[in-house]
């Protein structure tokens, strides 16, 4: 099945002659990415730094560039500077790939390309109205792909530590809908997310900006492991007094999207 997919994947890409891929740094742009390089003789990566971008994905972006040849475009897609971005609305994803897929399609006059999988489809995804207003086209959905194929196409292709990276959100996606985004909110949740991850290493890891406090989420199994780590616990703490939260954070389950409001 995995084969078929990828030819199917393959048949897709090469109708395309030239193409752009934006590349986040999760499975899904990077397994794309490598795959298109790999496949299409003119193709141009584009990764978009911002305080949302974790520093490590766009290291990872970096690494396989250098690693596999490609030619890579690092940009300021300019979404922090747009208000209507911080403001944090219900369809802030939309004017992130507004952002993003306008300032490629500045900067080429080539197809866009995107990791969107089948799963994608079936959430409520802001960013695809903005795709479709640029004319962003979708591999993987037009192969039939979703994401579990994704991870298989990567550790098929001898993407391991690709195959087997966790969601990846961007940060913003942390912060509670409506509450404004700001560049030290960010900072102060990638920190409290990296001291859990060096700690824990946790299958899933999430610190929540609400209204009413700071909520950390962990996989059960690492919530579990966390009972035994109260030195971890006086580090997130100290982290968020000096965010300027207060000392109170919430450990809790995992809950996908529990910072989004509509």
């Amino acid at each position: 099945m995995t084969e078929t997919r990828l030819g199917d994947l393959h048949d897709v890409l090469d109708g395309f002659g030239r193409i752009a891929v934006a590349v986040s740094g999760g499975v899904d742009s990077m397994t794309l990415a490598t795959v298109t390089h790999r496949r299409v003789a003119d193709a141009t990566m584009f990764h978009a730094v911002s305080p949302a971008v974790p520093p490590e994905a766009t290291e990872r972006v970096r690494a396989y560039a250098g690693r596999e040849g490609w030619r890579l475009r690092v940009v300021d897609a300019g979404e922090y500077d747009d208000p209507d971005y911080r403001a944090n609305p219900v369809n802030r994803c939309f004017h992130c790939k507004r952002n993003l897929y306008g300032t490629i399609a500045g900067l080429t006059d080539v197809p866009i390309a995107s990791g969107t999988n089948l799963d994608d489809l079936g959430d409520f995804r802001p960013g695809l109205v903005a795709a479709e207003r640029h004319g962003v086209r979708h591999p993987f959905v037009e192969a039939g792909i979703d994401k579990a194929t994704v991870r298989r196409v990567a550790a098929g292709l001898g993407l391991d530590d690709i195959a087997d990276l966790p969601a990846a959100p961007c940060l913003s996606s942390r912060i509670e809908t409506g509450i404004a985004i700001d560049a030290d909110s960010l900072a102060f949740v990638h920190r409290v997310e990296r001291l859990l991850t060096d700690g824990l290493s946790p299958r899933t890891v999430r610190c929540r900006v609400r209204d009413a406090g700071i909520v950390v989420e962990l996989d059960p199994d690492a919530l579990a492991r966390l009972a035994e780590r109260p030195d971890l616990k006086d580090d997130v703490a100290a982290a968020s007094v000096r965010g300027g939260y207060g000392a109170a954070v919430g450990f809790t389950a995992y809950r996908m999207g529990s910072a989004f409001l509509r």
